[in-house]
């Protein structure tokens, strides 16, 4: 391509690189250069073309440099790094007997992990790549098992991967590929000791890889400290945080818990029908509650919070998948990771207490199809006095995505800017979060997410 042609591209997707030698953007799958087994599966999957992120993601990965991809929800950020990973474990030496993998893949919850562990049998299957998923939640002999026998892919949570590490059961040193997937959420959950002990353990001469939907100080401080200084990085769209302008945004403002029931059971009967909705709620207690209001009512739904079990979580997450339970009420658990391209809608029961958290509720709708196109989805959001600083921010992004907030809203949000003079934070600390003692599963009682548990 041209350099005039790269530069058209790159602004007709909303596609930003930073470094130098950034490699140029691929605008099929043909021109990726992705072995032919590889295109085989890609074409079998139904995908005609890559998606922005993928467009130029592929070329930087399969440059073998490290690199930083920064894209919002539902963008096909997964087989951005899945894709250069296979191509990459193919090319190097076979795994002898007490290798640990080839390429490492750190996830925030379950679900991610397990959804991006699908996607690598499905791409990887048909070259003898072997993976594994280690998550918490689930005994640990069968991902022993796993690991003991050679795998090359691991996608773990980070405190099931410690586990694992320190109990000898599979170490590090073969890694040269490293991903970091959704590196800010795993901030937000106070991961950073876990990742930083893992890390440490990874030999030098690797390729690192850091996906996030957004670039706080936070995750820029992990680029540095883990990513070669030469690192190149792609942004796809705005680094302000955006709503997906796919999704449709409507914000009812309520007085209390009772109107808020009445017009929740209202629209599912009027509106959803048997469309498949998530029910967002801050709370288990909220999630078990108000799944068996609408059971009760006749509405066939599921609960999945942190206190289920593992096979529990499952077992929802597959009925809603096939549509047999097309309600699924859930805490942040589902916020992300959860990837079922016909949730038609949305809807935030319980407004969470950062906008960060509302962005990624919402993109449970509105997703990439393959095609190239976006879903169109609808995200309903209740909210009730007294007003919150979220606010403020939450009526700037819609007004952003081109969905104007109501003249209520607008003042109830203008309250927050008063109550916050007076020192009202609104609810949690650092998007929710603070760090603290407490197990997870690792030892040495390193920094977990106290307060809400997802």
């Amino acid at each position: 391509m041209a350099q005039q042609d790269v530069d058209d591209w790159r602004r007709r997707h909303e596609i930003t690189v930073f470094g130098t030698n950034v490699p140029k953007p691929v605008r099929t799958f043909e021109e990726a250069s992705v072995p032919e087994f590889m295109l085989n599966e890609i074409l079998k999957a139904g995908f005609t073309e890559p998606t922005a992120i993928q467009s130029q993601g592929w070329p930087m990965a399969l440059s073998g440099r490290d690199m930083v991809g920064i894209a919002q929800t539902g963008s096909g950020k997964t087989l951005s790094f899945l894709v250069p990973a296979v191509v990459h474990i193919v090319a190097q030496p076979e795994l002898k007997r007490g290798d640990g993998p080839i390429a490492l893949i750190l996830a925030p919850t379950r679900e991610l992990a397990v959804q991006i562990q699908g996607e690598c049998v499905k791409f990887g299957s048909s070259t003898g790549v072997k993976s594994t998923c280690v998550y918490g939640g689930v005994p640990k002999y069968t991902q022993m098992g796993d690991l003991r026998n050679g795998v090359e892919v691991v996608v773990a949570t980070p405190g099931r991967m410690i586990d694992m590490l320190e109990a000898g059961v599979t170490n590090c040193r073969r890694v040269t590929y490293l991903v970091l997937d959704e590196a800010d959420r795993m901030l937000d959950m106070g991961f950073e000791p876990q990742i930083r002990s893992i890390v440490s353990q990874v030999r030098p001469d690797r390729q690192t890889l850091l996906w996030s939907a957004t670039w706080p100080k936070e995750v820029q401080t992990l680029a540095k400290d883990f990513l070669n200084a030469d690192f190149i990085q792609v942004n796809i769209g705005s680094l302000d945080l955006q709503a997906n302008k796919h999704i449709q945004q409507i914000v009812e403002v309520v007085q209390d818990e009772r109107e808020k029931n009445d017009r929740l059971f209202r629209y599912l009967r009027e509106v959803v029908g048997m469309a498949r909705t998530i029910i967002f709620v801050d709370t288990k207690k909220m999630a078990d509650s108000l799944c068996r209001q609408l059971r009760q009512s006749g509405i066939n739904a599921l609960a999945v919070h942190g206190d289920k079990s593992q096979q529990e979580r499952d077992y929802v997450v597959n009925e809603f998948k096939a549509g047999r339970a097309p309600i699924m009420i859930a805490t942040d658990v589902a916020s992300r990771g959860l990837d079922v391209k016909e949730i038609a809608y949305v809807i935030n029961y319980d407004m969470p207490g950062d906008i960060e958290s509302y962005i990624h509720r919402i993109g449970r709708t509105g997703r990439k199809n393959q095609t190239g196109g976006y879903n169109e989805g609808t995200a309903l959001t209740y909210v009730e006095p007294p007003a919150s600083k979220v606010l403020l921010d939450l009526v700037d992004v819609m007004d952003k995505a081109g969905y104007p907030a109501s003249p209520e809203l607008r003042s109830l949000a203008s309250q927050a800017k008063g109550a916050s003079s007076r020192g009202y934070g609104g609810r949690g600390g650092h998007r929710g979060y603070r760090p603290g003692g407490g197990g997870h599963g690792v030892s040495g009682g390193n920094a977990i997410p106290v307060g809400r548990r997802y």
